[in-house]
């Protein structure tokens, strides 16, 4: 049962209140920006060194070493996929959706970074080319490749519907990513984590502030592409709810398969390659 919200009568300054102008919470000036015309030429130089296609309604997982480029790709349709990177040395080091989107904003591009979780808080990868990004923002307020929806996963299912589910995004990367450590299912599920929604086309509604979704824009042979900054394991999941046009997670939505591809620019420009430093914070908390 839906709640109804007080209505509170306007007060006489409701006008003033509402127009104090916003302030960005976090000025991302003073944020490490990357040599795009640099990586564009290292690029040029780098080549296919291995890729790994992800079923649809499915997921999985690839290694990408420090100063690699690895690009996903659509090949048959319509399709979003639902993106998380570890620190192949350490799974406690993961992509952080919510730092992200306060840095970067709700929707990522070229030259924004996927930054770490605490305490290293660094960038894990940089976003060097993507095929919509003449996409920009739509009359309904919608972006694509977003950092504020999380992946779809069976408890939300259960919880609304009572559905036992097991194609959602959350359960796809847990297979993968077990299957890729040889871990147990419980286990690694604790390391899966809020996504990049690749391609998925997301925004809020301007009356009501509810997240939505419509078709992505995504067409075969668009790509979005990074650049590793640490070595990284990739996992990918196709989206069971395919372009995301109507349904969400269910066998109902047409489903297509992604590509991720790795490039490889040499072995001397990997070793030359500078890894971002773990975050500078002290961590003592105040407490000496």
């Amino acid at each position: 049962m839906k709640l109804t919200k007080p209505n509170h009568p306007r007060p006489d300054d409701a006008d003033t209140r509402k127009a104090v102008q916003p302030v960005i919470c976090y000025p991302p000036e003073t944020l490490p920006a990357p040599d795009l015309t640099a990586l564009k030429a290292l690029r040029a130089t780098a080549t296919k060194s291995a890729e790994i296609t992800v079923p649809p309604r499915d997921a999985a997982c690839i290694d990408v070493p420090a100063g690699c480029f690895f690009r996903i790709v659509s090949t048959q349709g319509a399709q979003v996929g639902d993106l998380n990177l570890w620190n192949s040395a350490d799974l406690s080091e993961r992509f952080y959706s919510g730092k992200t989107r306060a840095l970067h904003g709700t929707h990522l591009s070229t030259g924004d970074r996927m930054w770490s979780s605490f305490p290293t808080l660094r960038p894990m990868a940089t976003i060097t080319d993507d095929t919509l990004d003449w996409y920009g923002f739509d009359a309904f307020g919608g972006s694509v490749h977003d950092v504020i929806g999380t992946r779809c996963d069976p408890y939300t299912g259960a919880l609304l519907s009572g559905t036992q589910y097991h194609h959602c995004c959350h359960s796809n990367l847990t297979r993968a990513l077990a299957a890729h450590l040889d871990l147990p299912l419980h286990a690694a599920e604790t390391h899966v984590h809020d996504v990049l929604n690749v391609f998925m086309c997301t925004g809020f509604t301007r009356d009501t502030g509810q997240y939505f979704m419509k078709a992505s824009p995504v067409r075969p042979g668009d790509y979005l592409e990074f650049l590793a900054e640490i070595d990284l394991t990739v996992g990918l999941s196709a989206c069971p709810g395919g372009d995301c046009s109507a349904e969400h997670t269910s066998d109902v939505a047409a489903c297509y398969p992604l590509l991720i591809e790795v490039y490889d620019p040499g072995e001397t420009a990997r070793a030359a390659h500078q890894r971002p430093a773990p975050n500078a914070y002290d961590r003592t908390h105040g407490s000496h």
